[in-house]
């Protein structure tokens, strides 16, 4: 173990965020560079991991940036931080019980990347004894990434990096809230979003993680999806609580590990009233 992996994984009773998040923004310009270049190439060549059995998630693409970006990331975590976890989409799991677990969705929004929309963002996020405490969206073909610890929350562009803060909203009639899919609501599902987007005043879909992002930064104000694995969230909750926001699931309970139902808000107030449409369609925990 070299002497920096050491420092980084000696004291794990004070985390040091600061080191923290300059090499989460090391994981992140790796991951873009695979994945950039490989945006808007039509011989760019997917593969269908979709559920067969859901109608829902009959396309489920991976491509080779999905791939390619999170064995950047892995190589340079597994040589800096060795006694680190690593939980990612593409390639499972190792050491899930350290204290410190890096949890990875190279490409998330796959959909949109194939589509040539920049919309897709690279999520890194961290664990430290089980919860998510620091975590970062980045969008590199907007050269924006938003960042989050108990640091406090930040955009950071080639430009400047300016604080990110939720804004207020006075209630779901003045609400702008975003979903990637309604189709991807099945059940009880159906009815508690459409009372929901029904209650609000303007719905924006197909933005994957970078709606919950627009929440931090407070261009939105609620964000909400179902199905959700734990790559697809973690690296999100540290971003959104601490630009003043809240994250839970339809229960208004915390985020559990195996994710789900998620809903973001940029007050406790927004997300009551939200919840108040959900939690009929809410899973059991």
């Amino acid at each position: 173990m070299t002497a920096q992996a050491m420092r980084g994984s000696m004291s794990t009773n004070i985390p040091d965020y600061a080191a923290l998040e300059t090499f989460a923004l090391e994981l992140a310009a790796a991951a873009a560079s695979v994945a950039v270049p490989l945006f808007r190439q039509r011989d760019l060549s997917e593969i269908n991991k979709g559920n067969v059995s859901r109608a829902d998630v009959h396309f489920d693409p991976v491509t080779e940036a999905d791939k390619g970006a999170e064995r950047a990331i892995r190589a340079l975590i597994n040589r800096r931080y060795p006694d680190h976890g690593i939980i990612g989409e593409e390639y499972g799991t190792e050491n899930p019980d350290a204290d410190f677990v890096w949890v990875l969705d190279p490409v998330d929004g796959t959909r949109a990347f194939i589509s040539g929309l920049p919309l897709w963002t690279t999520l890194i996020g961290l664990r430290f004894k089980g919860r998510p405490v620091l975590g970062l969206i980045a969008q590199p073909i907007l050269q924006e990434v938003y960042l989050g610890s108990p640091l406090g929350s930040r955009l950071i562009t080639p430009k400047n990096s300016t604080p990110l803060r939720v804004r207020a909203c006075s209630g779901l009639a003045d609400a702008v809230i975003g979903t990637t899919d309604p189709h991807l609501y099945a059940g009880d599902e159906v009815a508690a979003y459409a009372a929901l987007r029904t209650a609000t005043k303007l719905v924006r879909y197909g933005c994957d993680a970078y709606a919950f992002a627009m929440v931090a930064a407070g261009t939105m104000d609620i964000a909400l999806e179902t199905g959700l694995k734990p790559w697809d969230i973690e690296a999100i909750i540290p971003v959104i609580e601490n630009a003043g926001g809240v994250v839970t699931n339809w229960r208004g309970n915390p985020v559990a590990p195996e994710a789900g139902q998620v809903i973001a808000a940029g007050s406790q107030a927004l997300l009551d009233q939200a919840l108040a449409h959900l939690k009929p369609a809410a899973n059991p925990v």
